[in-house]
Parts: structure tokens; C-alpha cells; sequence
């Protein structure tokens, strides 16, 4: 296998976007799969995407555009997966090449849903990828201050630690710091609970829950986070790893985390209905939610701030009521 090869990115969001802009700081070129045409059109004559972080600008002729997903992944070694989790089934409809030839990263942070599986399992299982030939990327790390290039650091997880350490040379610039493990579970994991720990944060946040309350919040989000890997995948960890725990505060503290101003709204008084409406941008912690809930009925891991969010979105209950009652289990 030529590692790292052509590059492939599927998708056409804020983190894709990102990604793209890393890519081309290390190589000569991108292929990059966005399922509308007019959209790729337009990208050529403004030389930015139209639709998300437009501030950054590219140099087109370095672009392989493609709104054939099939053609895209023919023409690349390695696939780069940065689309939202809800939305990865209908994406992979579409999919009727080979896969099982490709190194495959997902950079999705959430789980497929309806399937409650790890994206990484989803194409080892559904798409007959090695597990060797997969590997996900984990934060902390949003696309904005990329953008801006400002210093952040990213882990890929992978069982085969000789393959990605050469796939992770293309994430490496002079404001990206990346490294390796083989925790693809846990990484998967965690990034799936840190986002709806950071809807939780968001909602005590719009209750005018203070710094105090949210520091002691994050200690009991973090052990919540632990016994749930640990018994989903007990292995030797630090949690306290950037990609672990790191991930998680700038997650639950930054104003560019879309699943903090979920959180907010809903704090707030919004319905979860007219929240979505009004955010322009998926928090995928809402889906994940619920997945890790249902997940959840096999381990049976205390996981009362879990429950608490699942309680507030999805039974609807008052989120005072739940809040004040999850933060009598704080200590």
C-alpha cells in the first residue's frame, strides 16, 4: 500500500474544509468530493468554499474537485471521511467502489445512527476495510482556529502504528502538532461523549450556572467518561490525554462549539425543535446522545450526566428540574 498516497477528502463542511486547508500545507494536492456541483463551481470562482469558513482562501489548481463520490475515491490512496454522523449512511448509499484497498480516516466525531456503531466498525464491517487500513482523528481541534492557524493538536488512532505514523506526516504543519495511538475505540468514543457532555454545559451555562458549578461539572464529565470507555474497551489510558480529556474541555468551553450553543439555547428556554432550526451547523451530540444511551443498556455504566441530557432532549422533562437534580451527584 502507498501510504500516504493521493488524498481524498469526503465532504464539504466547516472540519472538511479544515482538513483541506491542512492537507495542502503538506502536499501537492487534494481530492476533494462535494456532493453539489453548483457548489464546486462557485468554489473555483471565489476560490473559497461558498458555504463554510470563507475566510480561507485556495489555490483551485491544487483541487481535484469531484461530485462523483465513486470517482473521488478511485483517484485517491487515502480517504479522509469529514461528513456529520447523521448523515454517513446516505453518503456511503452512494458508495459502490472498493474500498478495502484504501486507508480509510474517519474524522467524524459522532456514531452511525440507527446501526449504534463506531464509524470505524461501520467500515470494517460494511465495507470489508482492514482494521489495520482504518484509523480516526481526534481533537482537541476546531476548524475555526485552524483557520486561523493557530497552535492545535491533533492524535490519530489506528491499530497498524507503522501505517499511520506515515499517514500522520500530512497533518503535520507549523501550527499542527500531531501524534499516534491505537485507542481507535476510545477516541471514537469520547469524541461521541464529549459532545453531549458540551450540550450539558451549554444548558447550564444559559441557566446562569457559574464557573464554579461548570469547573466541578467537567471533573464529574470526565470520570463519567472514564468508566464508560473503560468498560466499552478496557485497555491501559490516560484520560487525561489531550484527545481525551482536552478534547472534551475545549469542547464544553469554546464559543466556536456548536454542541455548547445547543446547550445554550436549550438552557435558555428553546425548544429542542426550534434550537436545530436556528443553528446553522449540526450538533452532533444530540444523535450521540441517544446512541450511547442505547449503548448504554448492554454496559449499564453509571452515567447520570448521559441520562440527564437524554432526560432534557429527548422525554423532554424540565431542564431546572433534571439539572438540579444531577447536581446533587456531583461531589
Amino acid at each position: 500500500m502507498n501510504l500516504p498516497g493521493k488524498i481524498a477528502i469526503i465532504g464539504g463542511g466547516s472540519w472538511a474544509t479544515a482538513i483541506a486547508k491542512i492537507i495542502l500545507s503538506t502536499q501537492e494536492g487534494v481530492v476533494w468530493y462535494l456532493r453539489n456541483s453548483d457548489t464546486i463551481e462557485e468554489f473555483k470562482k471565489i476560490n473559497h468554499n461558498p458555504n463554510y469558513l470563507s475566510a480561507v482562501k485556495f489555490d483551485v489548481s491544487r483541487i481535484d474537485f469531484y461530485s462523483d463520490i465513486n470517482e473521488a475515491i478511485e483517484a485517491a490512496d487515502t480517504i479522509i471521511f469529514a461528513t456529520p454522523s447523521p448523515f454517513l449512511k446516505q453518503v456511503l448509499a452512494k458508495v459502490t467502489t472498493d474500498l478495502k484497498d484504501k486507508f480509510v480516516i474517519s474524522a467524524i466525531k459522532g456514531i452511525v445512527p440507527d446501526e449504534n456503531m463506531l464509524v470505524s466498525d461501520y467500515f470494517i464491517e460494511y465495507f470489508n476495510v482492514p482494521k489495520e487500513n482504518t484509523a480516526v482523528l481526534g481533537g482537541p481541534c476546531h476548524a475555526e482556529e485552524v483557520a486561523l492557524e493557530r497552535l492545535s493538536y491533533l492524535t490519530l488512532g489506528c491499530s497498524d502504528l507503522s501505517k499511520v505514523e506515515e499517514v500522520a506526516q500530512i497533518f503535520k504543519n507549523r501550527y499542527l502538532k500531531t501524534s499516534i495511538c491505537k485507542d481507535v475505540i476510545g477516541i471514537e468514543y469520547s469524541s461521541v461523549l464529549k459532545n453531549v457532555y458540551s450540550i450539558a454545559a451549554g444548558i447550564c451555562h444559559g441557566m446562569k450556572y457559574g464557573d464554579n458549578f461548570q469547573a466541578v461539572f467537567i471533573s464529574n464529565a470526565i470520570e463519567e467518561m472514564k468508566r464508560f470507555i473503560d468498560a466499552a474497551h478496557p485497555i491501559e489510558r490516560n484520560i487525561t490525554d489531550s484527545v481525551y480529556l482536552g478534547d472534551l474541555l475545549v469542547t464544553a468551553y469554546s464559543r466556536f462549539s456548536r454542541n455548547r450553543t445547543f446547550g445554550t439555547m436549550i438552557g435558555k428556554g428553546y425548544s429542542v425543535k426550534s434550537a436545530q432550526l436556528e443553528m446553522e451547523m449540526i450538533a452532533e451530540g444530540y444523535y450521540g446522545a441517544k446512541c450511547i444511551y442505547e449503548i448504554n443498556e448492554l454496559y449499564k455504566v453509571d452515567m447520570p450526566i448521559l441520562n440527564a441530557v437524554y432526560e432534557i432532549l429527548y422525554l423532554r422533562n424540565s431542564a431546572t428540574k433534571v439539572i438540579r437534580q444531577l447536581s446533587e451527584t456531583f461531589k
